[in-house]
């Protein structure tokens, strides 16, 4: 079997290479995709073809991929979660740097001094004070979100004698066993932003997300504390944070989303959404999505997926099933009917579901028939299912 991708932006050579050429035509411009791949290119106004099996976005977040549309026809969504995990690291501890020593000021300062060498000597000696930061140890910092990069961000402020607090009450096993023992838990958010002279936000864009970081929230923080918002743009309410400023109550806003209230303010270091922007960075979502991507094309296993349910399950011969449904009672039920009257003995299934969207994945002694097929997709919840 072989499939056809199409591309919606520049992918990483490096990752194409995983989709084997035999097997796979992968274009910007191809005729009824089995699957769409893209990292920044908007999918909301998009017409998705009807053939489409899955989509792969080769990054973290997923708010330009209409998710809840895609669930409803029975498509995962994958993404490549920690794969740009130190690159976005890397540039958050670059932000704790310049808000610290006030650098961007300072380097704005020399770059606008006149006059000869001797002219520009004094006028350092004069000016210099109006930059004196502070050092790193011994301040507190609260980290928001401790997926990928949050436990990065963690662990590493550590290492520079941080104390660090974090807050995740969503936390995976996974991500637990990787944080350092050294990162005390914050109770709530309020006490998170009550204890820390830094707050870093990393979390996804959702209604619960939205405006994080608002008034009430800042008024709760030391005087002349820092935010850090390298996650999304909505997380943090902007006029608060500004006001803030303003008042002298927040000292710096450091953030990877320019707009034309912050971009000019004297206390805020804005980058142009650079979190993510690093040949590495590329290189690993493109290949982590390529690799699930395949893995679910020719096998229907779900790894990294944010809208279907973590779904892996290990080949019983060459005939396989994998089936999306509502999250409803006997469905399982009714889809084993199905099989059993077709005469088909199951040797291996799994079935998992994630919030109202279940998927079972169901391998059989024997050939699956186009008929069956049919029929299965008939049953009432179905959402899709296709042999593999």
């Amino acid at each position: 079997m072989s499939f056809k991708v199409l591309t919606l932006n520049n992918i990483s050579v490096r990752g194409l290479e995983r989709l084997p050429r035999d097997r796979y035509e992968v274009a910007s411009e191809i005729g009824h995709p089995d699957a769409i791949l893209l990292r920044s290119a908007d999918m909301h106004s998009m017409e998705i073809p009807p053939g489409v099996l899955a989509v792969a976005r080769a990054g973290a977040g997923t708010n330009n991929v209409p998710v809840a549309k895609l669930s409803r026809r029975g498509i995962p969504v994958f993404n490549a979660p920690g794969a740009n995990a130190n690159a976005v690291k890397e540039l958050v501890l670059a932000g704790l740097f310049l808000s610290a020593r006030n650098i961007c000021q300072a380097w704005g300062y020399v770059r606008g001094l006149e006059g000869d060498d001797h002219a520009i000597e004094e006028a350092v000696e004069k000016g210099k004070k109006k930059f004196v930061g502070h050092e790193l140890p011994g301040r507190t910092l609260g980290v928001v979100g401790l997926g990928a990069i949050g436990v990065e961000v963690a662990n590493a402020a550590l290492g520079l004698r941080m104390k660090v607090l974090g807050y995740d009450p969503q936390i995976t096993v996974q991500r637990a066993w990787q944080l350092s023992s050294g990162v005390e838990q914050a109770l709530s958010l309020d006490d998170l932003f009550a204890r820390c002279d830094v707050v870093t936000v990393h979390v996804p864009l959702m209604d619960a997300t939205r405006g994080l970081v608002n008034e009430a929230r800042l008024k709760l923080m030391r005087k002349g504390g820092v935010i850090l918002n390298f996650a999304r743009a909505q997380i943090v309410d902007e006029a608060a944070v500004l006001a803030s400023l303003d008042a002298g109550h927040l000292a710096t806003y450091v953030c990877d989303f320019p707009t034309r209230a912050v971009k000019d303010h004297p206390k805020v270091v804005a980058l142009p959404h650079l979190g993510a922007s690093t040949g590495e960075a590329e290189e690993n979502c493109a290949i982590m999505v390529a690799d699930t991507l395949r893995d679910y094309l020719e096998n229907g296993n779900v790894r990294n997926s944010v809208n279907f349910p973590e779904a892996v399950l290990p080949r019983v011969g060459g005939n396989r099933v994998a089936i999306a449904n509502d999250n409803v009672p006997n469905m399982v039920g009714q889809i084993s009917t199905c099989l059993a009257d077709a005469k088909l003995n199951i040797a291996d299934l799994l079935n998992k579901s994630r919030g109202d969207l279940a998927y079972t994945i169901i391998d059989t002694d024997a050939p699956i028939p186009a008929d069956l097929l049919a029929k299965l997709r008939s049953i009432p919840g179905v959402l899709s299912a296709r042999t593999v």
